[in-house]
């Protein structure tokens, strides 16, 4: 009898590797969620890192854009007001804010190389190093999972031919007690139940067999193959976790290596802010601003009473004349009265037709003329329309709110006007230079074509230079103009030790080109002339008084030169005579009576009619008296 063990008895020694596969692969699972959070994580970080150099970079840009707009712009007025300490001190706050906005795009440089770009590299390793660590975990569980397959197929042939073997053992001892059986039916029983046997013998070896080596193998993957794969894992999330730490350090210290020179930054801030120094810049105002002109005298008494208490008479009128020298009279002290618009502009002479002797600006003053009775004179000044102090101050007046001036810069203060000569001397010298060293070039390149004519034309250059030696010639007749207003200008200033006079007709002699000048009428604080207090204060003084107190006006300024076209014989008051073919300076254009103002010398000058004269304006001149030109007609 063979006797085999029940299949039942191995059946449990199998089941719980199943169990421990299960568990194995849950494991996998738990990993591989947990290391996909870990690589998120890294990403979100990056994305971090990212947004905040844009962050620095949208900030260094705004920075910038907002030093650049403060800055000041390149010939400009600003330009001139960055020369005070506290605005060159905000200049420099602006260059520091400018090297401030760099020190933020270097930290946005240094976290987009040292963390973006290595973090971002690192995740693609990591994403191939656990996808390579995961396919080693699945092919170890497919590969246990395939034994396991193996061994419960071993064990069910074997489970199944062991019964085979039993219902044939029990079938042959069946045959063998049945006495009507034949003895070859139990013979073929026989045989068949020892070859059910022998079937079941031969599953069990293999079925110990196939138990042997799964039981080795699933040895090998709990103990070898899974701890090695799991260890990897567990490397490659502490480097993760290593990485990014390391990350969030590079993340502080870049910002720290550009602390000290963020630091730098603010210091140069806080030193130009300590070189404010309020004494340079109001001072320096003071030599912009300043005006030269001294302080008025006191303004006398007049006592209008006086004169209507007395008989209105032809011999009163020469009394009050003649004892007008020995006591305080209207217009004796005028002068000081009127500072600093001490003296009127005659109005330019009409056409000779109706030319006055008294109206024409060079012309003689009667030093008698027979007077009418005070009290009609004033009554006629009280009654009459206020007179305009000075047609020309009103003109330059106007002219300046427009945006032009005159040229030699008559309208500003004397101290002002000294300056813009000065720089404008300045210019034009700095001009002549230039000219000067192109004329050299110039030469010095005609010279090596006549030595090498291969290289040149020697005779190409004449022209140019021909040119070049006249501007250089109308460059320097500017600067002898120039000069000569510098010159008159600085004459004409008091000394500056001087102590200042409180008495206006010193002031007056001290001063004589400047009493004649318009440009000594009262300012306004936007640089133009009013006529309000002189008109005011011309209704105080008599109209007899006030022709005697006013001198010719300065000599105006030439604005060109003219030719004569015809003689003119100019046999009115307030006219000139020329010859045909005489060159002579124009100091006024035509204001479209039809008369233009010219000058021989600076004895001689008058109007001639525009028709008799060819008229050469210089150009500079030209566009400065053009706004003046449009506002007369």
């Amino acid at each position: 009898m063979l006797s085999l063990p029940h299949p039942s008895v191995l059946h449990g020694a199998v089941s719980a590797p199943c169990l421990c596969c299960r568990k194995g692969k849950d494991q996998f699972d738990n990993l591989e969620k947990h290391t996909q959070w870990g690589i998120d994580v890294l990403e979100k970080y990056i994305k971090f890192v990212k947004e905040r150099t844009e962050i620095e970079l949208s900030y260094a840009k705004q920075l910038r854009n907002l030093s650049k707009k403060y800055q000041p712009k390149k010939n400009s007025k600003e330009e001139e007001e960055y020369r005070y300490t506290s605005t060159r001190a905000f200049l420099a706050t602006l260059n520091e804010m400018n090297d401030y906005a760099g020190q933020h795009e270097v930290i946005s440089e240094n976290m987009t190389s040292l963390i973006t770009a290595e973090l971002t590299r690192y995740v693609q390793e990591l994403k191939q190093e656990r996808k390579s660590h995961f396919h080693d975990g699945r092919k170890a569980q497919q590969h246990i999972e395939t034994c396991w397959k193996q061994l419960e197929a071993s064990k069910r042939r074997f489970e199944r031919d062991c019964k085979e073997a039993d219902r044939a053992q029990q079938y042959f001892e069946k045959m063998d007690a049945d006495i009507n059986v034949t003895k070859a039916d139990v013979e073929k029983a026989r045989q068949q139940a020892q070859l059910r046997h022998q079937m079941a013998e031969d599953s069990k070896a293999e079925y110990s067999s196939t138990l042997q080596k799964f039981n080795s193998e699933q040895h090998e993957h709990y103990y070898t193959h899974i701890p090695n794969i799991f260890q990897k894992i567990q490397e490659m999330e502490e480097r993760r976790i290593v990485r990014i730490g390391e990350s969030m350090k590079t993340f502080a210290e870049v910002d720290r290596q550009v602390i000290p020179i963020i630091g730098k930054c603010l210091d140069e801030i806080t030193k130009a802010a300590e070189s404010v120094d309020h004494k340079n810049d109001s001072q320096m105002v003071i030599e912009a601003f300043k005006s030269g002109f001294e302080p008025p005298g006191d303004v006398d008494f007049e006592d209008f009473t006086q004169p209507m208490k007395r008989t209105v008479s032809e011999s009163s009128l020469s009394n009050s004349r003649g004892d007008g020298k020995s006591e305080p009279k209207f217009g004796s002290k005028s002068k000081g009265k009127l500072w600093p618009f001490i003296k009127k502009n005659k109005p330019p002479p009409p056409p000779p037709a109706s030319a006055s002797p008294s109206a024409v600006p060079n012309g003689p003053q009667s030093p008698k003329q027979q007077k009418e009775p005070l009290s009609h004179r004033f009554n006629e000044f009280m009654t009459s329309k206020p007179k305009i102090h000075c047609f020309r101050s009103l003109k330059r007046g106007l002219s300046l709110k427009l945006g032009a001036g005159p040229e030699d810069f008559s309208n500003l203060p004397p101290e002002q006007r000294r300056k813009k000569l000065q720089q404008k001397v300045d210019e034009l010298n700095r001009d002549i230079q230039k000219e000067m060293d192109s004329r050299d070039a110039l030469t010095k390149m005609k010279d090596v074509y006549i030595k090498n004519p291969q290289m040149g034309d020697a005779a190409s250059v004449d022209h140019r230079l021909a040119e070049l030696g006249q501007n250089i010639e109308k460059l320097r007749l500017e600067v002898q103009k120039f000069e000569g207003w510098l010159a008159e200008v600085e004459g004409r200033l008091p000394a500056r030790s001087e102590q200042p006079r409180r008495q206006s007709g010193v002031y007056e002699a001290q001063n004589p080109s400047g009493v004649n000048s318009c440009a000594q009428d009262r300012e306004s604080p936007d640089g133009s002339y009013t006529e309000e207090q002189s008109q005011e204060t011309e209704m105080k003084v008599p109209a007899t008084d006030f022709d005697d107190e006013f001198d010719d006006e300065e000599p105006l300024p030439t604005i060109g030169t003219c030719k004569a076209l015809y003689t003119f014989e100019g046999q009115n008051e307030g006219t000139i005579s020329v010859a045909e073919g005489e060159m002579l300076y124009v100091i006024e254009e035509d204001k479209g009576d039809g008369w233009t103002r010219i000058r021989r010398n600076e004895d001689e000058e008058g109007y001639v009619p525009t028709s008799y004269v060819e008229v050469y304006l210089d150009k500079n001149a030209k566009d400065v008296h053009k706004p003046l030109q449009k506002i007369s007609e």
